[in-house]
């Protein structure tokens, strides 16, 4: 089998492993960020195999500068996309972040009460 014949390549920033949804960068990221041995990869990721996994470092490996631009881009895509929601919260996600605000002051009142008592 030829190493990329165990991805889909969906478009220039999405490479993902045949049979899942799984994306290069996520094995990727495990491997080079969390400093994770394939074997665990494959253990925390049970729908990939250990081939897999190892295909998709070997595919890192050789073709390092791609594929680390790839992650690069992907990990500035996940920043933007949190600065985007911390700036537009869910209206969930507000109420939840209101309700702990108010917590947090009522918290402090009682403590400068205990505290002036």
């Amino acid at each position: 089998m030829q190493l990329e014949e165990y991805f889909n390549f969906l478009a220039p920033d999405d490479i993902r492993l045949k049979g899942s949804r799984i994306g290069i960068e996520t094995i990727l990221y495990e491997y080079i960020y969390r400093a994770r041995t394939p074997e665990q990869i494959a253990q925390i990721y049970t729908s990939l195999t250990l081939d897999q996994v190892y295909a998709t470092i070997l595919y890192y490996l050789q073709n390092k500068e791609a594929v680390g631009k790839y992650i690069v881009d992907w990990l500035e895509w996940g920043h933007q996309q949190r600065k985007v929601q911390a700036l537009n919260p869910h209206p969930a996600v507000a109420r939840l972040q209101k309700l702990r605000d108010e917590r947090e002051a009522m918290k402090k009142a009682n403590n400068a009460q205990i505290s002036n008592g």
